[in-house]
């Protein structure tokens, strides 16, 4: 007897029989393709204006940019719910003695209308690498441009510095629309 394939039933079931495909298989799979190709022409539709992802060559920025931010439309509008993002090798420089500040950034918020993309979060969160700024500035910079940008329900972004001096800083920033600072 030949080899057994346990995941097409066409070849032979587990006890080496023939076994006939389902009277709809064949249009189940031409059902199948055709929602596939019109949930993928919707996606391609939805996700147009995203530049960075899907791109061959990226271009890392050199200077804090804001605008390297992306964002794309909520799939989920109608239900509440939380989107952790976890970025572990963050990079930034100490203002006054230009050394390298190193940071786990944490970030969660309540989308609202969107969300953001994350090759662009990435390399936005790139973009600080040759910045010089405190803890508490980075952690409320990255909070605001986030809230600006995506207008969440809220937004919640957490520092995790390593420690400068042999003091561990963690500042952490909520805002929210009820908080609202920026309307």
């Amino acid at each position: 007897m030949g080899q057994t394939n346990l995941y097409d039933p066409r070849i032979t079931n587990v006890i080496g029989t023939p076994e006939p495909l389902p009277e709809d298989f064949k249009d189940n799979m031409v059902q199948g393709e055709r929602i596939k190709e019109e949930l993928h022409g919707g996606v391609t539709a939805l996700h147009s204006n995203l530049k960075s992802l899907g791109q061959s060559k990226t271009d890392y920025p050199r200077k804090y940019d804001p605008s390297i931010l992306e964002k794309f439309p909520n799939p989920q509008v109608h239900t509440p719910y939380v989107i952790d993002i976890n970025a572990p090798e963050f990079t930034s420089l100490c203002p006054k003695t230009g050394q390298p500040d190193y940071a786990t950034i944490l970030v969660k918020y309540s989308p609202d209308k969107w969300c953001v993309e994350s090759k662009s979060f990435k390399l936005y969160l790139g973009s600080f690498r040759q910045t010089g700024a405190f803890h508490e500035d980075i952690t409320n910079k990255i909070a605001k441009d986030l809230y600006t940008f995506l207008e969440p329900h809220w937004v919640e972004v957490k520092g995790q510095f390593t420690p400068r001096g042999g003091i561990s800083f963690h500042p952490t920033v909520r805002l929210s629309k009820e908080n609202d600072l920026f309307s």
